[in-house]
């Protein structure tokens, strides 16, 4: 099934897709958000990444309508978010942290719900219901009861729930979060066709891999600022250099090298990480200094930069899920 092509210029207009000029959001003393500012251009996938707590679902919530900004402005399509949010709620669809259906009606019947609260006409829900089971490998389940689905099925339920009626910008929070790795490749599959169909979408995620998959762009937030932005490729050239991974008997000895190889050691576990110029050159270098000082590492990896060691540089730890933002700011 092919999916409907949007337009990269929608609406007629040339401006970006999404947009957050200068927008700031405080909980009390806690500040969320801090004067932000963001372009997502038509029909791309832009990714948000940040540590827990950096304002990555807060964004969401204030393009979605969920929020307000305390500052700034927020528009989806040249539409504000405050003075037109019935009009911005029209044209997006919304994905969050944890699907959204309704366990006790069937996959068909929650698609025809949404279809009748969008105010498609009945036929027309009836066909866009059965459009998306079968996209999102749900037609042999949809009559069965939500509840009796894998968290799998349920996620694809839920977005095939906010695609219902054809958004051209799509907001994911976390859309894979909890899901077994086959899953969430099939979910990434999905994506991709919505991507190439011209949808507009914003993603946020706690899976480097993922972002460095489906996103076009990237923007790291983290204290309420953005901090980088860029492709996942020009992120990744920032640090430059080879990164070296070594392994040592046991955590007090990895701790103990790490100072020799440079300011920019990583100590995690009984391991040490390290970028460094010169590559192969750099690695004999490394080995020597440790053979001299009588140290010998159990094992040695050399591989390019990742999305994960821009992460590292940036926020000073990796992107693990516990640390990564789940239904906070």
């Amino acid at each position: 099934m092919t999916l409907i092509k949007h337009s990269a210029n929608v609406d007629g207009m040339s401006e970006p897709a999404i947009s957050l000029e200068g927008v700031g959001k405080r909980f009390g003393d806690v500040v969320a958000l801090d004067g932000i500012d963001l372009d997502v251009p038509a029909g791309t996938v832009f990714g948000l990444l940040g540590p827990n707590g950096a304002g990555k679902t807060t964004a969401v919530r204030i393009l979605t309508t969920l929020l307000r900004p305390d500052e700034g402005r927020a528009t989806v399509l040249g539409h504000d978010v405050v003075r037109e949010p019935h009009v911005v709620r029209s044209r997006i669809g919304l994905a969050g942290q944890y699907a959204a259906v309704d366990e006790n009606l069937t996959g068909r019947e929650n698609l025809r719900l949404i279809g009748r609260l969008t105010h498609l006409t009945a036929a027309a829900v009836r066909q866009r219901a059965d459009e998306l089971l079968e996209l999102f490998g749900l037609a042999d389940a949809a009559g069965r009861t939500a509840k009796t689905y894998s968290g799998g099925m349920r996620r694809r339920l839920d977005l095939a729930a906010a695609l219902v009626h054809r958004p051209p910008v799509l907001f994911l929070d976390e859309p894979t979060t909890g899901l077994d790795p086959a899953s969430r490749n099939d979910l990434w599959h999905v994506i991709e066709e919505l991507v190439a169909s011209g949808t507009t979408l914003l993603l946020t995620t706690q899976y480097l891999e993922e972002a460095d998959r489906l996103a076009d762009r990237l923007a790291v937030i983290d204290h309420g600022h953005v901090i980088a932005e860029g492709t996942s490729a020009e992120l990744k050239a920032r640090l430059g250099g080879t990164v070296i991974e070594l392994g040592f008997h046991d955590a007090a000895l990895a701790t103990r090298v790490a100072p020799t190889l440079g300011a920019g050691a990583h100590v995690e576990g009984a391991s040490v990480e390290v970028t460094v110029e010169g590559g192969p050159r750099a690695v004999a270098g490394i080995l020597r200094q440790l053979e001299g000082d009588g140290i010998e590492a159990t094992t040695l990896t050399v591989r390019e930069p990742s999305l994960d060691d821009v992460f590292l540089s940036l926020t000073g730890h990796k992107a693990t899920t516990d640390e990564l933002e789940g239904a906070g700011a």
